[in-house]
């Protein structure tokens, strides 16, 4: 029995802090997603070369399920890799925290996928994202055993921006109602919600269990400048919804109404990674028992600790456990 199932873009991220200037210089939109070729990829990282970096195997879900795990869950990811130095990386970083991946993952000519990510002084994460052989991700990478095997699947949103990885999403989708497994979808950057809005409302079906978003996210979707109508919006689409405010904290929405989980006070460096372990992080929770609204709680308790370090996870796995002893 896996507690959550994730599906998601296989990226082994390379953390690198740089200026403001760096972005005006090549034309990059701060604070969001943008997905580049390998060929800018490449310039990209020789501008970057000279500068300190930290890298990890990653990608919006995979963080998502690492968290699961070193909470002392299990997780579970189906995923796809070219069979390079890049896709060895991803696969012995990312088992050797435990998560099982689908034995396939690594069987395709190409390029694995890589995210270089930017920050500034500011602690603002601009992510720029190679998807490579990724982008190819289909059904044929879903591991359905340990889907039926799984109480929650879990899926990033950026998974609408390739038509594959779309109808994987919308198979794991019907493979979950019919196996009784809680569907949770995070909408994962306001670049998917402006231009793959098509696949987000496929992966979405008629309905899902947990939504995940952060407020520019929930207000792109509603296509409105208030919350709450962005609220009532999503309430029809997920039985819960948790919407992030940044260092406010965030919001669950649920049968029980709407309640409002404060920040934690802490002094950010970095913010990369905050919405996938703060996704983990309510996973795991409700995975144990806790009500929505204490889960999120719980979760801007894992997402405050999380900025307060570079990368998009804890120095070492068993912080995590330690980081849930404290909040108990």
């Amino acid at each position: 029995m896996y507690d959550v199932f994730g599906l998601g873009n296989a990226l082994v991220d390379t953390e690198v802090t740089i200026d403001d200037g760096f972005l005006h210089t090549h034309r990059i939109a701060k604070g969001h997603m943008t997905l580049v070729d390998s060929e800018q990829m490449h310039s990209l990282a020789e501008a970057v070369a000279e500068l300190p970096k930290n890298s990890c195997s990653g990608g919006s879900a995979a963080n998502t399920i690492y968290a699961v795990q070193a909470l002392g869950l299990r997780g579970f990811y189906s995923c796809k890799l070219a069979n390079d130095a890049t896709g060895d990386f991803f696969i012995q970083d990312l088992t050797a925290s435990g998560v099982g991946i689908n034995t396939n993952a690594q069987l395709a000519s190409g390029t694995s996928g890589r995210c270089l990510v930017l920050i500034t002084e500011d602690a603002e994460r601009t992510m720029m994202t190679d998807l490579g052989i990724s982008v190819e991700l289909s059904k044929l990478e879903v591991n359905d055993e340990a889907l039926r095997q799984s109480k929650h699947y879990y899926v990033e949103g950026y998974m609408s921006a390739s038509p594959s990885a779309t109808e994987a999403s919308v198979h794991c989708l019907e493979l979950s109602e019919a196996y009784g497994v809680q569907v949770a979808v995070s909408l994962s950057d306001v670049s998917m919600v402006e231009f793959c809005r098509d696949g987000l409302t496929n992966m979405l079906g008629n309905g899902v269990h947990q939504l995940f978003c952060n407020e520019e996210e929930a207000l792109a979707w509603a296509n409105s400048d208030r919350l709450d109508v962005a609220i009532a919006e999503l309430k029809d689409i997920g039985r819960e919804v948790y919407i992030t405010l940044g260092a406010k904290g965030s919001l669950a929405i649920s049968a029980d109404g709407i309640s409002e989980a404060a920040g934690v006070s802490v002094k950010p460096v970095d913010t990369t990674g905050a919405g996938d372990i703060y996704a983990g992080a309510c996973l795991a929770a409700r995975c144990e028992g806790a009500t929505p609204a204490e889960a999120a709680r719980f979760a801007n308790h894992c997402a405050a600790e999380l900025v307060t370090h570079y990368g998009a996870r804890l120095r070492q796995q068993d912080d995590y456990l330690a980081l849930k002893a404290r909040f108990s």
